[in-house]
């Protein structure tokens, strides 16, 4: 009789997908001050902007990670682009952090959500796209959306 923990998506990072190419994905845990914590839970704004993820002296940090700071605390709100640890497996840090050595690699945050009581966040191992693939990305999408529209208006005929 396992109980299912029920995952609640606070922020997600649209431009990744733009912007890399996702090979891996982690789930790690991240160490808050409370009143961030409240503030999540008060859906106030989160921003992915420039975030990112490096591994220093074996520890895996959350850079960049904006979180607004709760307007209700009653001590001095922590620094809401201060740089956060990030809770992972010591195995899963050492093979991220050779996986990042290599060429074009880097870790990047996809979304913040709370599961249970805990906040998580989804890291990726991505690889940056070129302009060209995203050039070619939208005119595959838009080709895609044009025969959906000639197939719904009943222009094409399969």
């Amino acid at each position: 009789m396992s109980k299912e923990i029920q995952k609640r998506i606070i922020a997600v990072n649209r431009s990744a997908n733009a912007d890399y190419h996702i090979i891996e994905t982690y789930e790690a845990g991240i160490v808050l001050e409370g009143s961030e914590v409240k503030a999540l839970r008060n859906k106030q704004t989160v921003s992915f902007k420039d975030s990112f993820v490096r591994i220093e002296n074996g520890e895996a940090w959350l850079y960049n990670l904006y979180i607004a700071p709760y307007k209700y605390a009653t001590i001095k709100p922590p620094d809401p682009l201060r740089k956060r640890k990030l809770l992972l497996h010591k195995r899963e840090i050492l093979r991220l952090m050779g996986k990042v050595q290599e060429k074009g690699y880097t870790l990047i945050p996809l979304s913040i959500y709370f599961k249970g009581n805990r906040v998580k966040v989804e890291i990726a191992l991505a690889k940056g796209k070129k302009t060209y693939d995203r050039r070619q990305e939208l005119r595959e999408r838009d080709l895609r959306r044009q025969i959906e529209r000639e197939i719904k208006g009943g222009k094409l005929k399969l």
